[in-house]
């Protein structure tokens, strides 16, 4: 969770740079080519200018949300946010380890599942023995749980 907030900050600190030093020096720039309505690098600039904006306004809300995770409604006996989770696929009878993480830090190739994804939706407050069948875009996925480690579990 930390490591997301840092990449948030991260992220507007160099937006924020980008609108009040970068930007204002490309539009000053752009404005002494003359006519505006035909001027493509005040157009773009500006564009940018309103995207950057957009984004900021995106990026200082999600780390407000983020901010107000109350940790301690985050269970600590079954599947939740920052859980890593052992699955054995009963219908391919082979075993995947999942974490469930914000949708910002998901990487399904290193399996890093979004708590909204078809799979980490269907995990959310699962045991160890559950068994779980889950509808995904390709199929249907048949998970049993083999180990739970809940993010108050992790070093």
């Amino acid at each position: 969770m930390e490591i997301l907030k840092k990449k948030l900050q991260d992220e507007i600190t160099q937006l924020e740079h980008e609108l009040r030093s970068e930007l204002p020096k490309e539009i000053l720039r752009a404005r002494e080519y003359g006519d505006l309505s035909e001027n493509a690098e005040y157009s773009a600039a500006k564009e940018r200018q309103g995207f950057v904006n957009a984004r900021l306004g995106q990026l200082q809300k999600r780390l407000g949300e983020l901010s107000m995770i109350d940790m301690t409604k985050i269970p600590h006996d079954r599947v939740g946010l920052g859980s890593i989770v052992l699955v054995l696929d009963t219908k391919k009878d082979e075993e995947f380890t999942y974490r469930l993480v914000t949708s910002e830090e998901a990487d399904v190739a290193n399996g890093l599942i979004s708590t909204s994804s078809p799979i980490g939706k269907g995990l959310l407050n699962k045991v160890v023995g559950d068994e779980v069948l889950i509808v995904i875009p390709g199929g249907t996925k048949q998970f049993e749980v083999l180990k739970v480690t809940t993010i108050h579990d992790l070093p």
